[in-house]
């Protein structure tokens, strides 16, 4: 890695929704804690961003009330007023405010469905995307993304839901191929998405409501 891609600042961007919409698809598993396991899962990520030495701000997408002071206490910036016409739209809101802050910056779009995200992954993450005007990471399945990056003067055009891998590569973005991330890619939607984070250790507010559902790390 050369000197100036090492000293590549970045502003992350954490779209979190509304939690009364959130992880629809793990609600007969986590019942009444469904919203608590949504909020846990976007802190714990959150958590780990903020520890990224490359990452100078972290701006979290969110107009829910109980997720903003959670966000904040953990030093994420919110930003409020978000469109509600889909995920795309919500990141490009929270990269145009991390764009007029810190202008010098890469933008990156990372997924909240990240409970085992470690610091050190997502700095490689980072480090690899600094080689490109685009670039992206695909998840565990190998189907949809968890990172979407954007270098100072890149357009920032993100593609996530659904087959958002091909959609990113298809407008030129770079694969990431780096092996030794799985936190990184391990995003939850479904049970069995959970039990994978949990065998990767997930971070301590994911750990207490899962410990509540009886799933923890065996």
């Amino acid at each position: 890695m050369d000197s100036e891609r090492a000293r590549q600042r970045w502003s992350l961007v954490v779209p979190v929704k509304r939690l009364t919409a959130a992880k629809s698809r793990l609600a007969a598993f986590a019942g009444p804690l469904r919203r608590d396991l949504a909020l846990a899962v976007a802190a714990d990520t959150v958590r780990a961003a903020v520890a990224v030495p490359q990452v100078g701000a972290v701006f979290a997408v969110t107009d829910d009330g109980a997720a903003a002071p959670v966000l904040l206490g953990l030093g994420a910036r919110v930003v409020g007023g978000e469109p509600g016409t889909g995920l795309n739209t919500a990141l490009a809101h929270g990269a145009a405010h991390a764009r007029a802050l810190r202008p010098g910056a890469g933008v990156c779009a990372l997924s909240a469905d990240l409970p085992a995200l470690r610091a050190d992954e997502l700095a490689r993450v980072l480090d690899a995307a600094a080689a490109h005007p685009n670039a992206f990471l695909a998840d565990t399945p190998g189907v949809g993304t968890t990172v979407y990056s954007a270098m100072p003067g890149a357009a920032f055009a993100p593609a996530f839901e659904g087959a958002s891998r091909l959609r990113h590569r298809a407008r030129g973005a770079a694969e990431i191929g780096l092996d030794d991330v799985p936190t990184a890619r391990r995003d939850v939607d479904t049970p069995d998405d959970l039990r994978a984070a949990a065998e990767l250790g997930v971070g301590p507010a994911t750990a207490r409501v899962l410990a509540e559902l009886g799933l923890a790390r065996t």
